[in-house]
């Protein structure tokens, strides 16, 4: 056996091959998903992720605007930054607790600082997950299968193009 081929099976490393053929767990298509965030930037990059994975993304560039849109069009999923004018995603995400209509909308958190302390508190608020920015494709993804596979999100039925051993 290899070095590296020894190396790659201790670490847990697979074949580039197999994470292609892994079952992947995505929500339905169509899954309506807020993102709140106050930079266009990063709400321009993550609708685009959402959308070219058939996800149906809508946005808000502050908690208040954000909160309106959870109830005026009920979200599957909520992306919600820490920072934001006005109320910042700590308020917001008690509101979004408080609120029947909104209190079981699984929330990823979305911040630039990951200190243990804020991790904490958002444990406490009932954060489902925290995403540290600056984020790519495969750490917004992961969030979502996780989610999915924790029963929070309902499982797509049908196997996406990309899933080759589905097929």
């Amino acid at each position: 056996m290899g070095y590296m081929r020894r190396m790659s099976g201790l670490l847990g490393l697979r074949k580039s091959g197999d994470r292609r053929r892994a079952r992947r767990y995505e929500a339905p298509r169509g899954c309506r998903i807020l993102v709140i965030d106050d930079s266009k930037t990063v709400v321009k990059i993550l609708s685009r992720m959402l959308s070219q994975n058939e996800y149906e993304p809508i946005a808000a560039g502050d908690a208040e605007s954000g909160l309106q849109l959870a109830r005026q069009y009920p979200p599957d999923l909520i992306f919600l930054d820490i920072l934001l004018p006005g109320m910042n995603g700590f308020a917001a995400l008690r509101r979004l607790r408080q609120d029947p209509a909104t209190a079981k909308v699984p929330v990823i958190m979305i911040s630039g600082d990951e200190q243990s302390m804020a991790r904490m508190v958002l444990d406490r608020l009932g954060s489902d997950d925290f995403m540290k920015k600056p984020f790519g494709r495969a750490d917004v993804f992961t969030r979502i299968e996780g989610l999915v596979r924790r029963g929070r999100l309902p499982a797509r039925s049908k196997p996406s193009a990309f899933d080759w051993h589905a097929l």
